[in-house]
């Protein structure tokens, strides 16, 4: 055979041509970066787009190349100004967490160093083991227990879904699948249970009639006799119950389950006990407040987010689990080409063995440095702050004659309406519904709608540690001012 002909094109690479421009730019960079944090507070929390921003986005694929100052120039004219809002200090609209610098910078670094966590011996998979380690310690979980960082709470809740569903279910799921099981599963959790179990369930090929919703109790929390009760039922009718959902925290106002109740519970019926802690399994290292997740410690496994109460940058969730052999059991798989070795890169500990994904980023720099720099004791009292924050706005609504509470507040989710001047139903709903998108409109705050029981309200989720409370006062006045002006026109 005739050898390939030697071509003198010169080799390419994606790596500048001149890394003194790109060290100046990257310089303007960290300092706009700072910039956009710092002053915050003087832009709106969120805006829309102009016709010609949106348009930028339908511009098809780039064939040649463009300078990078350029393309800066068009992030810092049609993205940074048109966030979601977040990290401002009144986006309260959903439960999210408002980043920080430094675990931006660990971001940046985790890009630059570019690991892939599906394992090995490196640094940034032993950084992501202790990462899940400090999870463990923050929550109660035995150091025996495992874990892995995923993508956020939906996630981490499949992955102790999935370790509860191979356990109790009798046969070897992995291998004859789910319709193989001899009695269908059964898993629990209250009427406010996030709606990512849904997906959960029927991702895992259980579908959604497996999950049985248990009413709540005035507390909105779930009721213990009623799932008792359903427990039974379902025995009788040949179903297999499985396992049971504790809320530590409740997506609509942030409801704590008893978890002790529902350990006791799983623990004499023989069912796996899973806590979704997404919106308050933090609260367990906050002083004022952690004995409200008092059980949490006795979960067979935990979901929780450190892009929340920890403010990590997007993304960050974590899946914790007590039996370290039942969640590798769930998702190990060892092809030739992914075998350790004794020593050298392969020899360290297969990551991707404890999780749906062989690749992953390197997800633990960013909440490392950041639990570094500022210690855990502090986020502990920022999470406190929220709590008395979420009270205090509750204080004030019930102050305000025109404002009414909906439904109790927990911890720091706030669900109240504007009265509407004797409006009730959907002539309520749209007023309300008005006054929400105006404050988000005029960039004053972001907040969201939700039912809880029956009733249409607004909510407030004051997951962010840039908040004050003269922002509440603010967001109390201008509700107030808002409906007012809507329901007179």
């Amino acid at each position: 055979m005739d050898a390939m002909p030697v071509t003198s094109a010169a080799e390419e690479t994606l790596d500048p041509s001149d890394w003194a421009d790109v060290q100046i730019l990257s310089h303007r960079i960290v300092d706009d970066a700072v910039a956009y944090l710092r002053d915050v507070r003087q832009r709106p929390v969120w805006q829309e787009m102009p016709g010609d921003v949106k348009d930028f986005f339908t511009a098809s694929l780039p064939q040649s190349p463009t300078p990078l100052a350029d393309i800066y120039g068009d992030v810092v004219d049609k993205v940074m100004p048109y966030p979601m809002g977040n990290i401002h200090p009144r986006f309260w609209s959903w439960y999210m967490g408002s980043s920080n610098f430094t675990g931006a910078l660990g971001d940046f670094l985790a890009a630059i160093q570019g690991s892939n966590l599906g394992g090995g011996n490196h640094a940034a998979a032993l950084m992501d083991s202790q990462v899940v380690d400090w999870c463990k310690q923050m929550t109660g979980m035995s150091a025996s227990a495992s874990g892995t960082l995923v993508s956020g709470g939906s996630m981490a809740n499949i992955i102790g879904l999935a370790v509860a569903r191979n356990t109790k279910a009798g046969i070897d799921v992995r291998e004859h699948g789910v319709a193989a099981i001899e009695k269908p599963l059964r898993f629990y959790g209250s009427d406010q249970i996030h709606s990512c179990h849904r997906k959960g369930m029927e991702a895992l090929g259980l579908g959604n009639k497996a999950l049985r919703r248990i009413a709540s109790d005035a507390s909105l929390r779930i009721d213990i006799q009623a799932l008792r009760a359903a427990i039974a039922e379902d025995r009788a009718a040949g179903f297999k119950p499985a396992c049971i959902i504790g809320n530590a925290g409740t997506v609509n106002t942030g409801a704590i389950d008893d978890l002790r109740a529902l350990a006791k519970l799983a623990h004499e019926e023989d069912l796996w006990f899973h806590v979704d802690g997404c919106i308050g399994a933090l609260i367990a290292i906050a002083p004022q407040n952690a004995h409200r997740v008092a059980g949490l410690e006795w979960a067979d496994s935990i979901a929780l987010d450190p892009h929340k109460w920890l403010h990590a940058p997007f993304e960050a969730g974590c899946a914790l689990v007590r039996d370290a052999s039942a969640h590798r059991k769930t998702f190990a798989v060892t092809p030739e080409y992914l075998e350790s070795t004794p020593r050298g890169l392969a020899s360290g500990q297969w990551l991707h063995d404890y999780g749906l994904q062989t690749s992953r980023g390197f997800k633990a720099l960013k909440v490392w440095m950041a639990l570094r720099e500022h210690g855990v004791e502090k986020f502990g009292r920022l999470i406190d702050q929220n709590i008395a924050q979420g009270h205090y706005l509750a204080s004030l609504i019930e102050a305000e004659p025109a404002l009414e509470l909906t439904a109790p507040t927990s911890i720091n989710i706030v669900c109240f309406r504007y009265r509407a001047g004797g409006l009730d139903g959907e002539r309520a709903k749209a007023l309300n519904t008005e006054i929400m998108l105006r404050l988000q409109e005029d960039g004053i705050a972001a907040i969201s709608d939700t039912t809880v029981q029956g009733r249409h309200c607004l909510r407030v989720a004051i997951n962010n540690h840039r908040t004050r409370r003269e922002d509440l006062e603010l967001l109390v006045s201008e509700t107030v001012r808002l409906g007012n002006e809507i329901a007179s026109a």
